[in-house]
């Protein structure tokens, strides 16, 4: 049973025992959305250390103040608005700054700024309250979770060698613009083996990514393009016959199709609804979940849109340029517009690790290098039994700049089978 009081929050057990968390935000502002204001974001944060916590643990909102009895205990660490300042992204509403995407950069968020973008805070509050409620009560139960790996892929192109013009167009940039004499040699030598045979083109991975899912019984999330208007968009069109061939031998295989919405989709529901009517139709399937092109995202907007569109979950909210936890959560959480003030049936399931945050933005990175930045993060999704959110482009396996990190994604899928097997 939960009060809610001017100053506090009051749980109170079937046994009559109380704990109590001070309200160190919200009592602070008696008119509605009055929070949303960019001052009202801490520019402070401590890490805090108690009984009920592994570790020093960085608070929001609130102060490392207790008070325990037997009977009760007084928290001033502020989980609910800390925790709801983390998975509702109102951060992201009130700091205007974008990148050349007109994306939120990680570099401005709270996350980024006091180095616990690797830590799921919102987990290690929820493992804190879970402490203190048992120390209460010793009878209490909880609900059990399994740590998954949802693997990911995201279709922005199926071929690599499209049509003998586009192979001319790269060759002629491969010596003119980028003199890259190694793109052109790989170019020369595998565009003729792909022109007979498809499966042969370095983009088309789809078998083997379906092969290797399989090995350790899981099915890969597969998230398709329709055609867009932009000229980060129209790679290939939906009704076209060998994206419909690949589109029903992936359904065939019992794998999974979503969305991925085109790059002005994010905030527009009419663009987003024909995109989605138009795969639905064009493939023969129900869209229910998928994620955003580019990861482009507005708060509420986005959420907003898919919620309007009928679809059960994104998997959007991860960041272009780096790893981790944006949301601070490794759970499915339902979502909330905190402009309209209502809790939306969609769910988030936050990417926590995309392949291009390593490669993208480094000037060199070794795979053993890589391989332990991700590992660190499993280990800790592991811990909360969460979802381990991954996303891995169909297009990053076999080409020159992609090949070395292929035994990244292999090492990954094997580490997650021995775990299993154990």
């Amino acid at each position: 049973k939960i009060k809610i009081g001017s100053n506090d929050y009051e749980i109170v057990l079937d046994n009559g025992n109380k704990l109590i968390f001070k309200d160190a935000f919200f009592n602070q502002f008696p008119i509605d959305l009055d929070y949303l204001k960019i001052e009202n974001i801490p520019n402070n944060i401590e890490y805090v250390l108690n009984e009920f916590l592994e570790e020093k643990t960085p608070v929001i909102f609130g102060d490392d103040r207790f008070t325990i009895t037997n009977k009760s205990i007084e928290c001033g660490i502020d989980v609910f608005s800390s925790s709801f300042f983390m998975l509702t992204r109102w951060e992201e509403y009130v700091i205007k700054i974008r990148d050349t995407h007109n994306r939120f950069p990680d570099t401005e968020s709270l996350v980024y700024k006091y180095n616990f973008m690797h830590r799921p805070i919102v987990n290690e509050y929820v493992e804190m309250l879970w402490n203190m409620l048992y120390s209460l009560d010793n009878k209490l139960t909880r609900k059990d979770r399994k740590y998954q790996v949802v693997l990911t892929h995201d279709v922005d192109d199926i071929l690599l060698y499209k049509n003998p013009i586009s192979v001319l167009a790269m060759i002629k940039n491969d010596i003119l613009k980028r003199k890259k004499f190694s793109s052109l040699f790989y170019t020369l030598f595998n565009f003729p083996l792909s022109f007979f045979n498809k499966n042969r083109d370095p983009y088309y991975t789809f078998d083997w990514i379906m092969k290797l899912s399989e090995s350790i019984g899981v099915k890969s999330y597969f998230f398709f393009m329709n055609w867009g208007e932009t000229k980060y968009d129209k790679r290939y069109r939906s009704n076209s016959s060998y994206v419909k061939e690949l589109v029903d031998k992936i359904k065939k295989r019992g794998h999974h199709i979503g969305i991925h919405p085109s790059y002005n989709a994010y905030d527009n529901f009419n663009l987003f609804q024909k995109e989605k009517k138009t795969l639905e139709k064009n493939l023969d399937l129900k869209i229910q979940y998928g994620r955003e092109h580019f990861l482009r995202f507005s708060v509420p907007t986005t959420w907003q849109v898919w919620e309007d569109n009928n679809i059960i979950w994104d998997s959007t909210l991860g960041y272009s340029n780096n790893i981790g936890f944006r949301c601070g959560v490794c759970y499915d959480y339902s979502v909330f517009n905190i402009l309209s003030r209502k809790k939306l049936k969609l769910k988030e399931k936050p990417l926590v690790v995309m392949e291009a945050s390593f490669i993208e933005n480094t000037n060199s990175l070794d795979k053993d290098s890589v391989f332990q930045s991700i590992n660190r993060l499993i280990l800790t999704t592991k811990k909360y039994n969460g979802n381990f959110v991954l996303l891995w482009h169909n297009s990053s396996f076999n080409t020159l700049k992609w090949k070395e990190y292929k035994s990244v994604y292999m090492k990954i899928i094997e580490e997650y089978k021995k775990g299993n097997e154990q």
